[in-house]
């Protein structure tokens, strides 16, 4: 999965987190409709990568699902709060924490695009 020069939103998610579900839509359709951002998901409850991956599908998921919690790399602590989405800019660090369920605009605002398609 080739990640540089991509603006990273990782996105911590759980099957029970009722927001979570709601965004996913939201989710799919940024990774759908901008190249230059990757995102990905990340199941909190640490779940075996057969568990995830039935949960994915099941949830609609269509971005890739991490199987370990990658926060450690930008010495960041596991979020406390779902849903939470970690930015992490083009040039591998860390930009920001958004806390709560995210929309396709409101993400959009955050990452100071555009709101047509690429």
């Amino acid at each position: 999965m080739e990640t540089s020069g991509k603006t990273l939103l990782i996105n911590y998610w759980a099957e029970w987190c009722k927001p979570c579900r709601e965004e996913i839509p939201e989710l799919n359709a940024i990774a759908a409709e901008h190249d230059d951002i990757l995102v990905l998901g990340v199941n909190y409850d640490a779940l075996p990568a057969e568990e995830i991956a039935a949960q994915a599908e099941k949830l609609g998921i269509e971005f890739p699902v991490l199987a370990d919690d990658p926060a450690t790399l930008w010495q960041r602590p596991r979020p406390q709060v779902l849903p939470s989405t970690f930015v992490i800019g083009p040039d591998n660090r860390w930009k920001a924490t958004l806390v709560g369920p995210q929309t396709a605009a409101s993400l959009v605002s955050a990452l100071g695009l555009d709101s047509g398609t690429e």
